[in-house]
């Protein structure tokens, strides 16, 4: 929900901090609970919740002018829970170890691990799928704290065989993550994924609730046939379809383009059809448009540099020929709602959805759908961002949200 306040608004003591809406009152905090804001309080405001039934809502702002996001909170939570936290995120590190499992006859993935070794364990599942893992996806989490452990997932990244798609479904990922956590001696761990990681993230917790100690999960994608069909058959492309200044080219024309008229009933076959093609220059050009099209979207404002990994062939092969294998599969799930149907397996898990507003890429209706049927969860709006982790308000809500586990944790021991 949006709450507006014109540029010339002061609060001050005469101003009354409470908003009255039926059965919520919102009571805004202190001005250091806003640090990304532009609306400074001029008088320190206690924190509190209200609210009749076990749910409430604190104002959270973020960095848009006047733009105000209502946030559940469960008042069941310690107190502690609503201190300052930390939500920079933290200078990277190198891992102290690497190494590559073997988990079936064909593919071999690799792993590391950084931060701290008696840490608390955290798996970062990755996103696509086809995505792989890079450095800066370490640097979420508090290496003193956590046992950092990264993998690539079959056939993306440094895991092989590159781009192979035989033996790699939902459910060959599911037991990897379980092979991996075998292979590290690890009795549980936190989830921690986006995108496509939520869906892996989400189907693992599932399948696994005993090993998991807690979630965050960003940009959530449910693998629906709706999701699908907003981004790759037109629906996403009514809010690209101009032409980037900085390389000449339209979003969604050139992922379009490439498809004969007569094939673009269902682009995601068509594009199966040529990413499957024994023509390697043929598998490459649809893995390039493919890939670009997505990397185009993935901000709310366009990013050069991630706009510019599409024209890594190696990377977009294994990208867009995974991805395309999983959404042509339908996930490998069992039905379009699975993912919803099985919350209830996961509903005890401390967990934290954090999604862009203007996230084109995974739409805000699947975390919203995912919200309504899982409320106990804390569901984050960044106001001012699209899909990817790295967006600011993104970035720091996913640094909070460790932080806010690794709170829990250390209560716990105490």
């Amino acid at each position: 929900m949006r709450l507006g306040f014109s540029p010339n608004t002061l609060l001050s003591p005469s101003f009354s901090s409470s908003l009255l809406l039926p059965s919520l009152v919102f009571t805004l905090s202190n001005s250091q609970l806003f640090p990304h804001s532009r609306l400074h309080l001029q008088h320190p405001l206690s924190l509190k919740t209200y609210s009749s039934g076990r749910k409430s809502a604190i104002i959270r702002v973020h960095k848009v002018d006047h733009s105000i996001e209502s946030t559940p909170v469960n008042l069941m939570a310690p107190e502690q829970e609503f201190t300052e936290v930390n939500r920079n995120l933290y200078p990277n590190v190198e891992p102290y170890s690497t190494g590559f499992l073997k988990v079936s006859d064909i593919h071999t993935l690799y792993w590391e691990q950084s931060g701290n070794p008696n840490g608390h364990p955290v798996v970062f599942i990755h996103g696509g799928p086809g995505g792989g893992t890079g450095p800066s996806n370490r640097k979420f989490f508090d290496p003193e704290f956590y046992r950092i452990i990264l993998f690539d997932q079959r056939g993306a990244g440094k895991s092989t065989p590159h781009a192979c798609l035989e033996q790699n479904t939902t459910w060959d990922l599911i037991d990897d993550i379980e092979k991996l956590r075998e292979h590290l001696q690890i009795p549980e761990w936190q989830v921690f994924g986006g995108s496509w990681g939520s869906t892996l993230g989400l189907a693992y917790s599932q399948s696994h609730p005993d090993k998991v100690t807690g979630m965050v999960l960003r940009g959530i994608f449910l693998l629906r046939k709706k999701e699908i069909d907003w981004f790759y058959e037109g629906g996403a492309a009514a809010i690209f379809p101009d032409v980037y200044a900085f390389c000449l080219m339209s979003a969604w024309e050139s992922f379009r383009d490439l498809i004969p008229e007569n094939e673009r009933g269902c682009f995601v076959d068509a594009y199966k059809k040529r990413l499957n093609s024994d023509d390697v220059e043929t598998q490459y050009a649809a893995a390039r448009a493919w890939t670009k099209w997505e990397m185009m979207t993935a901000h709310l404002l366009p990013n050069e540099e991630n706009i510019k990994r599409g024209d890594d062939d190696k990377f977009s092969l294994a990208f867009a020929r995974i991805e395309n294998h999983y959404f042509v599969n339908k996930g490998f799930l069992p039905s379009d709602s699975y993912l919803l149907d099985n919350v209830d397996k996961i509903r005890h898990i401390n967990t934290t959805i954090v999604q862009g507003r203007y996230d084109v890429c995974c739409p805000m209706m699947s975390a919203w759908d995912l919200h309504k049927a899982w409320p106990e969860a804390d569901f984050k709006v960044v106001a001012d961002a699209g899909h990817s982790a790295n967006e600011p308000g993104i970035a720091a809500e996913l640094v909070a949200a460790n932080e806010k586990l690794k709170n829990i944790i250390k209560n716990k021991g105490n």
